[in-house]
């Protein structure tokens, strides 16, 4: 069975707001979630502040739908840069930076844009899109302009939900993902499998060591034939 994940759901002020979101996204079946904080240093000079603590936000985690086990909850940072010196930020922050499981990047130019095309995800949000209907048509124009560059490859879709009514079900993101211009298996690992290998890249940032998952290929009984001896083959057809 998929494990879905929801790696934006925005930090506010509020925590009891946060919390009831958190708890919608456990309900509507999200295995994992990640809570955003946003900084733009273009706007002012902002600190970067440490995440939010999950014993802030609950003593007993919320259990996920269906699945009867709680709901991980992991801290992201977004990084607005307008500007290739805003990355400076980046380094002199890093102590700050690396408390937070997930670090990502909002390039506001194209010329950034492909600056950091490097193998790494690409994440659409889709809470603009049911807000209004102007917003969902830039929405849907985005992102069919995004596929063409990646060509549906590396996507993530996150909600970037504020409240419990910004959010959605897992399957109706998938859904959502066909009208964005994935495939029917792009969408579900949009939701799925895309998040996770971004959560083990976020895991190489900050340990600094490789990690690598590996999956034990069951061999057939030919193989298993072919790599005993001659002497033993023997006895095993005797």
């Amino acid at each position: 069975m998929a494990v879905f994940a929801d790696l934006d759901l925005r930090a506010g002020a509020d925590l009891n707001a946060l919390r009831r979101l958190v708890e919608n996204a456990a309900h509507l079946g999200y295995s994992v979630v990640a809570i955003n904080h946003v900084i733009d240093f273009k706007e002012k000079k902002q600190e970067i502040e440490k995440p939010v603590a999950v014993s802030e936000l609950f003593t007993t985690l919320p259990v996920v739908q269906g699945k009867s086990r709680p709901i991980k909850i992991l801290t992201r940072l977004t990084i607005i840069i307008s500007d290739p010196s805003h990355c400076n930020v980046l380094r002199a922050t890093s102590s700050r930076v690396r408390l937070y499981d997930i670090v990502a990047v909002f390039p506001k130019t194209e010329k950034l844009f492909h600056a950091i095309d490097r193998g790494l995800g690409f994440e659409l949000v889709y809470s603009p899109a049911i807000k209004d209907s102007t917003m969902r048509r830039y929405t849907i124009c985005n992102a069919l302009n995004l596929m063409q560059i990646c060509k549906g490859k590396n996507i993530i879709i996150s909600s970037a939900a504020e409240g419990p009514l910004e959010i959605r079900g897992p399957y109706d993101v998938a859904n959502l993902g066909l009208l964005f211009g994935l495939s029917e298996s792009d969408a579900k690992a949009a939701v799925s499998t895309n998040c996770r290998a971004t959560l083990l890249h976020g895991e190489t940032r900050k340990t600094a060591f490789g990690i690598v998952c590996t999956v034990k290929k069951p061999r057939s009984s030919e193989e298993d034939d072919s790599s005993l001896p001659a002497c033993k083959k023997a006895k095993c057809e005797g």
